[in-house]
């Protein structure tokens, strides 16, 4: 596993929190991260500013480090800068949070034209990037099928920063051939469902990298590309008119706790990427 506070930089880039350590209960679960990290996303789409969430309060929607991002770190004897001290302060316990023994490094691995099916659908792993597990399994209700290989398994997905409605229109017929599309999208028009109003993440790592999070580490002074791996309800997901986009869609109408519902529910992570830009 990577440096322990390299991991916690990585969730506090993800959040927008400053995430520190704890040697008591976690304050969040992973669950919690990929909600905080796709509902900020969702109500920036919807054009608000903050963000309220259980336990926590209310958190900016603004990133306050983003013109700051290139910057010399501080030194670790220095206290927090004023961008931190703004920030809404996460406790973890790296003991209940992490599952070092489901770490893969995919740093120097080539697939080449290998295949892998996660849910009998394609599996584009994340060459190139390290995977920190987290600890998921036993977590949800009805087992940990939906963490497997087999067919009852939930297909992969990978969520970027600013994955939202620019991405494209819904389309409600999964599989829908190439010259059918633009009938697709014009129905999915009339029957209400257009860009926005969902959560977006992609099966495509390669994709997911152009929309991901960058943070300068104060541990090592290099600089990280940071994305969340997650599996996606195969049965709450639609598809966009264009390639590998995958939405959540929320109704309109639907308050913040039907909306987190929705999320918890679409959504579960398992690995947190890191790569060395």
């Amino acid at each position: 596993m990577p440096d322990t506070n390299l991991c916690l930089e990585a969730l506090s880039a993800l959040s927008g929190c400053n995430v520190e350590q704890t040697s008591g209960p976690s304050q969040l679960t992973p669950q919690d991260f990929v909600n905080i990290v796709a509902l900020k996303e969702f109500y920036k789409q919807e054009g608000f500013k903050e963000l309220e969430y259980p336990s926590l309060g209310t958190l900016s929607l603004q990133d306050l480090d983003e013109q700051d991002m290139y910057s010399s770190p501080l030194a670790l004897t220095e206290g927090p800068g004023p961008e931190e001290s703004l920030k809404t302060t996460v406790r973890i316990n790296p003991q209940d949070f992490f599952h070092p023994q489901y770490d893969y490094d995919f740093t120097n691995i080539k697939d080449g034209n290998t295949k892998f099916l996660r849910g009998n659908e394609q599996y584009f792993r994340p060459c190139g990037w390290n995977r920190v597990a987290l600890r998921v399994m036993q977590k949800y209700d009805g087992g940990d099928h939906w963490l497997g290989t087999g067919k009852d398994a939930w297909p992969v997905s990978y969520h970027g920063q600013n994955m939202d409605g620019s991405l494209g229109i819904i389309v409600t017929h999964k599989g829908c051939p190439d010259n059918k599309l633009l009938d697709a999208a014009a129905a999915s028009l009339v029957a209400g469902e257009t860009r926005g109003r969902g959560v977006y993440s992609t099966p495509d790592i390669k994709m997911a990298e152009k929309y991901c999070k960058r943070f300068k580490s104060k541990v090592d002074g290099n600089t990280y590309k940071v994305l969340l791996q997650n599996r996606i309800n195969p049965e709450e997901r639609k598809e966009c008119q264009r390639e590998n986009v995958w939405v959540v869609y929320i109704p309109e109408g639907h308050n913040d706790v039907q909306t987190r519902a929705i999320v918890q529910k679409s959504i579960r992570p398992y690995g947190l990427l890191l790569r060395k830009v």
